[in-house]
Order: structure tokens, then sequence, then C-alpha cells
């Protein structure tokens, strides 16, 4: 059984970093510093190991026992939990937006602590009051910063050597950007099996960094394709605004234990320049929009599916509930590989037609 478990966890961790992708390396490929999309994941899944490893530890505590008790986390509880987490992942994924992996983990563990009637209410609601103000404060700074861009724009004309030290620093912003995604977002696969004791936290640290990498390798394509280019385009000033924002902000909400929604707090910087450039543009409302809606439901989506689990398998056959989990993977799996390659494909014929 714990075998399966940790299969289940790094089976969703893969699907983190499906999802994370856009999240860190994005704003890099869109505003051209990083050419290659290959080249973008490769930093991104680099940035994502070096952070869980050297600071994904505080972190992995709170989802392991800041939430719910551990006496609390059965394999079988954690089971519910990823499951629950993985299915409102996958239908952001089948859209390809940037869902906040640590609202769906958050809100499945959240489910499983009413179900017990044992839940950190306080700490909970700590966690969600950030969850609001940290893409606010990533908003207003990001806009705040592109008035300030837009203005020297107009007084000076970037010379190529202050093109190719932009380059640099927006690199190195977008790799400390993947870093702060490794601090925060391995902890979501990882957190319930160190809170139960089923790994180190050293060991969970490794093994979650290395499963999220291989997603954002292996599934990142289309995620990165939307933060990238579908919903502003950038100049390289703009991008070392946006991801130095989000890093800044990640990583002190990552220092001090706290799970927030990366994906949340880059594509509100990415609004907030794309607000201070050319406005509120109609052609952006549709992307937008529907982030926003999947970013509403998942929380409360998530919650209810493993609330609903435990009550309906939790006195249940075991065999019963991992043969359903299986099946629910397998699709996911499959799912996610197919459009993926279909990604690939339509992303070369637009590269081809242009």
């Amino acid at each position: 059984m714990t075998i399966v478990v940790i299969t289940v966890a790094l089976f969703f961790a893969m699907n983190i970093g499906a999802s994370g992708a856009a999240a860190s390396m994005g704003v890099a490929y869109g505003a051209g510093a990083i050419k290659k999309r290959r080249t973008a994941l490769a930093l991104c899944a680099f940035g994502i190991v070096a952070g869980a490893i050297f600071g994904g530890g505080n972190v992995i505590k709170t989802m392991g026992s800041g939430i719910i008790p551990t006496s609390v986390l059965s394999l079988k509880v954690i089971l519910i939990i990823f499951i629950s987490a993985t299915t409102a992942l996958f239908l952001a994924n089948i859209m390809g937006i940037p869902l906040s992996t640590s609202e769906v983990t958050v809100g499945s563990v959240v489910g499983v602590g009413i179900a017990y009637r044992a839940l950190f209410f306080s700490n909970v609601m700590v966690i969600m009051l950030l969850w609001i103000i940290i893409p606010v404060i990533a908003f207003v700074t990001a806009l705040i910063v592109g008035k300030g861009l837009k203005a020297l724009k107009k007084r000076f004309h970037l010379t190529t050597k202050w093109q190719k030290t932009l380059t640099i620093v927006l690199i190195a912003a977008g790799f400390l950007e993947a870093f702060s995604a490794g601090m925060n977002n391995v902890a979501n696969a990882v957190g319930p099996l160190v809170g139960a004791g089923v790994l180190s936290l050293s060991h969970g640290a490794w093994l979650g960094g290395a499963f999220v990498a291989l997603g954002a390798l292996v599934f990142g394509s289309r995620v990165l394709e939307t933060n990238g280019y579908r919903i502003t385009r950038f100049s390289l000033g703009e991008g070392c605004a946006i991801s130095g924002t989000s890093a800044g902000l990640v990583i002190g909400a990552s220092m001090f234990g706290i799970p927030v929604p990366l994906t949340q707090i880059t594509t509100s910087s990415i609004i907030g320049i794309g607000t201070a450039k050319d406005g509120f543009q109609l052609w952006q409302k549709d992307v937008i929009t529907k982030m926003l809606k999947v970013w509403a439901v998942s929380p409360v989506f998530s919650l209810v599916i493993s609330y609903s689990m435990i009550k309906l398998f939790l006195e249940s056959d075991l065999y019963t509930l991992i043969a359903i989990g299986s099946v629910i993977l397998a699709t996911v799996g499959s799912g996610s590989l197919i459009r993926s390659i279909r990604t690939q494909k339509r992303t070369l014929q637009e590269k081809e037609s242009l």
C-alpha cells in the first residue's frame, strides 16, 4: 500500500510540474530571452529541484501537519487527498489553464479535515487570506513598475548592450521564479507523505522536486505557451518586472511555510504589466475570465471530492479505493500525454504558417 501511495504522489508531482511550468519560465520565454521551448523547460526543471532541496522544508511541514493533525493522515486518507487534487488539476490541464496546485491540494486536505472534524481553522484562514492579498500586491507592483517602464521607454532608447544585460537578468529572474516554485509547490505532492512519516523531509524534497521537474519537461509546453504568448506580449524589462515580483513574493511566503498560488501571482503580475502598457484589451478577456473561473472553483471542487470520498470509502474495502484511484489516474495520465503531443503539433504548425 505504501508503494501505491508514493506512486500516486509522484504522479501528482508530475502534474504539478505540467501546470507550474508557465508560472516560472513562461515570462522569459514570452519575452524572447529564451528562444527554445525545451531550453525554458529545462531551466525550469533545474530551478524546481534546487528550490525543493534548499528551501522547500517549511512549506512541506505546513502541508503535512499545519492544516490537519498528523494523526488523521493514514495511507488511505493520503490516497484520497491525491486523487481529489489530481482530478481538479487534470480538468485545468485539459483547458491549458495555469492552475494553482496549492489551492487544489489545500482544498483536498481541508475536505479531509472537515470530514474528520479535525481542522486547524485559524491556519487555513491565514492561508486563504494570503491567497487574495499576495496576487493583489503582485498586480499593483507590476502595474506601477509597468507605468515606470513605459515612461522610460518614451525618453530613452535601449542600446544593444542594455538589451543583452536585460536578457541575462530576465533569465536569472525566471530561474529564481522556478526556484520559488520548488520551494512552494513541491510540498503539495510530498507534504502529506512527510506528515504521515512515510518519507523523511529530505527524501520528500529530493523525490518530489525530481518528479515535479520531470512533469515540467514532459507536459509543460501548453501552459508555457499560454503564459508566454496568449495573455500579453512582454519586453525584456517588463519580463524582469514580472518574474522578479513573482519570485520575491513566493520566496518570502515560502520562508514562513505558507503555500501560495504561484501561478496566480505570476498571472496577476502579467495582467498588471499588460494593463500598464495597453490598458485592458478585449482579446485578453477570454483567457483571463477562464482562469478566474478555474481559480474560484478548483479549491471548492477538490474539497468536495475529498470530503465525499472520505464519507463514501472510509469504511469500504481498501482495494476498491485503490482500483477507483488507479482508473482515475490512468485516465489523467493518458489524457495529458495525448494533449501534450497535440499541442506540440499545433505549435509547429503555427510557427510554419508565420
